[in-house]
């Protein structure tokens, strides 16, 4: 049996935990409901986003790992990489958290 939680709930309940500590989340993708995959961008005080994405170890975990930082010179290529991988992967879920250190969020789970 699989004990991961549905995706919608994820979401939901990381948008909560962020914003019940000051900070704002929303979804900028929807991916599939139950069974979809999740990328999380950071960013604090609407700057310097990055993406994490959960990819598979060897030893069959899945570890939050940077896919993406924001160019500051190039800030639209950040955006054009989000939706790209929006468009490659129906199942994903992107969600952006605005919140200092928002990396400990992820690395808690």
């Amino acid at each position: 049996m699989d004990a991961r939680l549905p995706a919608h709930m994820e979401v939901s309940a990381l948008i909560r935990r962020i914003e019940s500590e000051g900070g704002f989340g929303m979804v900028l993708n929807k991916g599939e409901r139950d069974a979809g995959t999740l990328m999380v961008v950071l960013v604090e005080r609407g700057r310097d986003s990055r993406a994490y994405e959960r990819m598979p170890q060897l030893d069959g975990t899945r570890k939050w790992t940077l896919s993406r930082e924001q160019d500051p010179e190039n800030p639209w290529e950040f955006s054009e990489f989000l939706e790209r991988r929006g468009e490659q992967d129906p199942d994903l879920w992107i969600v952006e958290l605005d919140i200092a250190d928002g990396v400990r969020f992820i690395e808690a789970e």
